[in-house]
Order: C-alpha cells, then sequence, then structure tokens
C-alpha cells in the first residue's frame, strides 16, 4: 500500500486528488491532507507518509521552503503537482529533493502513474527538464555554490541573523526575525539539510568559512 498525502490550498482539488487515488487504485491510499505548510510539516510527522503531492504555492508561501524537509524525512517521497510554468522554479524544486514534477492539468491516470513510478524510485521528469537538470550537474564546478543556491531568502536572512548573534538562543533569534519558534525550527532542519550541516553550531562555522555574511560582490546585497 502506497501512503500518500496531499498538500495543496485549494480544497476542490484535493477533494478531487483524494477521490481519485483512494477510489481507482487499490494499491493506494490518501492518509493525510495539508492546506498549508505548517500543517503539512505536523502532519508529515504525524503520519510519515511514502509520498507527498505537494503543490508549489500554498497560500502565498512557496512548497520550496518545506520540500527538503519534507524529503529528508525517512523514506519519504516528494512529487510536485503544480501549476507553475518557471522553469528555474521547477528546477529548483528537483535541486531540493523533489523526485518528480506534474501538472496540475494532468489526466486522472497520468497522477497514479507519476506516483507508482516515483514510489518505485524511477524519477517524473519531461525530457526537457531532464536534459536541464543533467547539463547543469555537468557545468557545475563548486557544489558549494550549488547548496547556497537552493537556499530560500528567508533562510539566508536567518543565516545572517545567527552570524550576527551567535550563541542567542531560538527563541530570541525567532523574536529578531518576527516568526515563531517552531517556524524557525522548521527553517534550521530545511537550512541544515541543504548545506549539509548537522546543528547551530556546524552552521556557524560552515557560514563563516563560505562568507555568507559578506556582502555580494556584485550587487553589494548582504547575503540575506
Amino acid at each position: 500500500m502506497i501512503r500518500v498525502m496531499i498538500v495543496d490550498d485549494h480544497p476542490t482539488l484535493v477533494w478531487g486528488l483524494q477521490q481519485l487515488i483512494n477510489t481507482q487504485e487499490p494499491r493506494m491510499q490518501v492518509v493525510a491532507t495539508a492546506h498549508e505548510a505548517d500543517q503539512a510539516l505536523s502532519l508529515a510527522q504525524r503520519h510519515r507518509p511514502d509520498l507527498v503531492l505537494l503543490d508549489l504555492d500554498l497560500d502565498g508561501r512557496s512548497g520550496l521552503d518545506i520540500l527538503p524537509v519534507l524529503s529528508s524525512q525517512q523514506d519519504c517521497l516528494v512529487l510536485v503537482l503544480t501549476g507553475e510554468r518557471k522553469t528555474q522554479v521547477l528546477d529548483q524544486a528537483v535541486q531540493l529533493g523533489a523526485r518528480g514534477v506534474l501538472r496540475k492539468d494532468a489526466r486522472g491516470e497520468t497522477v497514479i502513474k507519476a506516483i507508482d513510478k516515483v514510489y518505485s524510485g524511477e524519477v517524473w521528469l519531461d525530457r526537457a527538464s531532464m536534459a536541464r537538470m543533467l547539463g547543469g550537474r555537468r557545468g557545475a564546478s563548486n557544489p558549494e555554490q550549488l547548496r547556497q543556491a537552493t537556499l530560500t531568502q528567508r533562510e539566508r536572512k536567518i543565516i545572517q541573523t545567527i552570524l550576527a548573534g551567535h550563541g542567542a538562543g531560538n527563541k530570541l533569534l525567532a523574536t529578531r526575525l518576527f516568526i515563531s519558534e517552531h517556524t524557525l525550527r522548521n527553517h534550521l532542519s530545511s537550512i541544515y539539510h541543504k548545506l549539509g550541516v548537522a546543528n547551530r553550531l556546524e552552521l556557524y562555522v560552515y557560514a563563516l568559512k563560505h562568507r555568507l555574511g559578506d556582502p555580494d560582490p556584485i550587487t553589494g546585497d548582504l547575503f540575506a
């Protein structure tokens, strides 16, 4: 049984997908549905789905923010289901751990097939996307720059704040960032996963080593 979780802020679409999966494919079952990012992370931790169908636009917040956290959970696969057409956004989703990208206007049988293929260990990408990803990897010369390029604007701001107040607890950092401690912990988990560090201390050392707080040599902006 493939245990599926649906994350989308359109209730009608969620209902339709739930009906499709639960009634058309006996080997699959929707175990949870979520309409916003924090709820998705909480339910994923509780239900431990095998695969998450993830929209990239969650009521104004990007699904890219939580994708690395979802994909880093044990045995959890992420299949992006989106109306997004910008290739750079779709490519970034794959770089952050998505095992495939599926358009929202895909036919029902295509959705079922994509879930089955991804669960079986394959990727679900069109030829153009696969060519871009393979071409990007061949041309990559600095793995650390690739890691850092996956950080969101909010995650970069968090790193800058940690550099400025090393030793401050999560509560103080959250206050300075105007977010909750729970949200901060989720962002930190995502940052750790992207940069390959295990905790705040390793992140601080990494950020210092790679000069993440320095102004950008082209724009003059801080890495934030």
